[in-house]
């Protein structure tokens, strides 16, 4: 390929990344492979007749979902062997989107439990609204069949939809509030944000301390704040930002080992009903 004609198809690929990388994201959970994947389908985007392709964005969509259902068998394996709670790289942003609120960290966390086809039929046709006649070209099923793959994603994925949006202001309020009450060790200004079945995931990924178990029920999430907040007040944790976290409420905060965490709180009628935290240095790499 010429210089020119490769930078004619660069500039063409350019525009696209940032969305190419957010169905990859969607698809993997992981920022890193999001972006290795599209960078191998720009590799791939330049060694193609140009002229033969008459939508970049739907064909290009259709190489990175493949990349992905390919990535997504070896992924398995790794996860099998995974320190602890395993939850998907934080995405932070200062507001969410319609995107963000749809695909928000507990719905992730129910599209794990998906096979790949099942998971990409749901994505590319719930989330990001292509009809299925496309959603069958890319993953090479029929469209009845991909039809049949969303709507069983859908029976298994309904409850980790959002029900009630809560308003973003409210939201951030209430992030701010329970980063006060954790760090002060204000047992009961904490306890009167939590629901009763309250739980707490925390992936360390093995490289820092965190839960191996998530913390489930009322008693047992206040029981480990409790001993928390003895060692934030101890040794310091510094708020970067108030913010969202995979579409949730949440924060960004700078610990006393020198690295970033991120908390994410799924917010139900008023209470926090799950929280999520991030220690994984390898999942916050991304945030520096």
């Amino acid at each position: 390929m010429e210089r020119g004609t490769r930078q004619d198809a660069a500039a063409r690929f350019d525009p696209l990344r940032p969305r190419l990388v957010r169905v990859a994201y969607r698809m993997l959970g992981s920022v890193a492979d999001a972006e290795d994947m599209v960078q191998e389908a720009f590799i791939r985007w330049m060694g193609t007749d140009q002229a033969a392709i008459r939508e970049p964005e739907a064909f290009l969509r259709r190489v990175v979902t493949r990349l992905c259902l390919d990535h997504l068998k070896s992924a398995h394996v790794r996860r099998e062997t995974y320190v602890g709670p395993w939850l998907p790289d934080p995405l932070v942003e200062e507001d969410a989107g319609e995107e963000e609120e749809d695909v928000t960290l507990p719905l992730m966390l129910a599209l794990e439990r998906l096979s790949p086809l099942e998971r990409a039929a749901f994505l590319l046709h719930d989330v990001f609204g292509l009809g299925f006649a496309e959603v069958a070209a890319t993953v090479g099923r029929d469209a009845a069949a991909c039809r049949q793959l969303a709507a069983r994603a859908r029976t298994h994925v309904r409850e980790a939809r959002p029900r009630f949006r809560i308003a973003r202001d409210r939201g951030l309020e209430i992030a701010g509030a329970f980063f006060a009450a954790s760090r002060s060790g204000d047992m009961s200004a904490l306890g009167a944000m939590l629901a009763q079945d309250v739980s707490m995931h925390s992936d360390g990924g093995g490289k820092r301390p965190a839960t191996i178990r998530p913390a489930l029920g009322f008693a047992q999430v206040m029981q480990l704040h409790k001993a928390l907040g003895i060692l934030f007040r101890k040794h310091g944790s510094q708020l970067v930002r108030v913010c969202f976290v995979n579409g949730l409420p949440g924060f960004v905060t700078l610990e006393a080992d020198g690295e970033y965490q991120t908390t994410a709180l799924d917010i139900e009628d008023g209470r926090i009903a799950a929280i999520y935290v991030m220690r994984n240095p390898d999942k916050l790499r991304h945030l520096h």
